[in-house]
């Protein structure tokens, strides 16, 4: 592993032939509540991780209006604008919460659009790098929520447009509408049978996969290859399973969160494994 810990490690993905950021991100959804919902107890702490990822070489950074809800868009704000140079925010829409633990999809178009003005302002950004389409609401058709993020792209909101929690062919359908530079799916060395396809899709099409939840903890502790790794080159099995990601697919571009800053060292020194 290299010395300097460093997310540029990594190598670097170029999300829709202009956007080029380090292929090991940051994911902010853990630094609010418990339940993702609120404020986390110690709120200079969440300012204090963010801030010590950018110093550590992350210039991909993953959100959504959902998580807090708004918590955590207000967090990056509040620790990171103004924003380095080469820093991008992704961020999401189309889900709504009514507690903690709780998501319900809401695809309508307007309410699209006004959470993307909003999550504009929560930024404070005139422009979102990464507008993602949380999850497809089945009760309204497909080409009009991804419709609604073209509009948006169109008025020069928003950058660059993707899509989470997806089949591969509602990734089709969304991409007979819209150019999509992304795709965020569950996805870990534990349980890389789910999305292999769709893994593998997107990286002949040249379209970064995100996956969440990369370090699901319960299955990737049994996980052979993970272990190996871990007794052959003296790593954590976190880091394990971060290297394995990376070297799963090129456009592979985890986002690990943690609410901890030894952790999150850790989880960047895998970029150089």
């Amino acid at each position: 592993m290299a010395n300097k810990i460093d997310a540029s490690a990594a190598g670097s993905l170029t999300l829709g032939g202009d956007l080029t950021v380090h292929r090991l991100g940051f994911g902010g959804m853990r630094l609010c509540g418990p339940g993702i919902w609120g404020w986390p107890d110690d709120r200079e702490n969440a300012l204090a991780v963010l801030r010590r990822a950018v110093d550590l070489g992350v210039n991909f950074i993953d959100t959504s209006d959902a998580y807090g809800p708004n918590v955590n868009e207000e967090q990056i704000a509040q620790a990171l604008y103004p924003y380095r140079d080469g820093v991008a925010i992704a961020t999401k829409c189309g889900l709504t919460r009514s507690g903690p633990g709780k998501w319900e999809r809401d695809g309508h178009p307007a309410r699209l659009k006004a959470c993307a003005h909003a999550s504009l302002q929560r930024l404070r950004v005139d422009r979102l790098d990464v507008l993602q389409l949380h999850a497809v609401d089945t009760n309204v058709p497909l080409a009009d929520q991804v419709g609604a993020l073209k509009e948006l792209q169109d008025e020069g909101k928003v950058r660059h447009i993707g899509i989470s929690n997806v089949t591969l062919e509602q990734l089709e359908e969304a991409r007979a509408f819209v150019r999509i530079v992304s795709v965020q799916n569950p996805y870990n060395a534990g349980n890389d049978h789910c999305n292999d396809a769709l893994v593998d899709h997107c990286q002949r099409e040249g379209i970064a996969f995100i996956p969440y939840f990369p370090l699901e903890a319960g299955e990737i502790a049994e996980n052979e290859r993970l272990r190996a790794l871990v007794q052959t080159h003296g790593v954590t099995i976190h880091q394990a399973a971060l290297a394995w990601l990376l070297h799963r697919s090129s456009t592979m571009l985890p986002i690990p969160g943690t609410q901890s800053l030894a952790h999150l060292g850790e989880n960047i020194a895998a970029a150089g494994l």
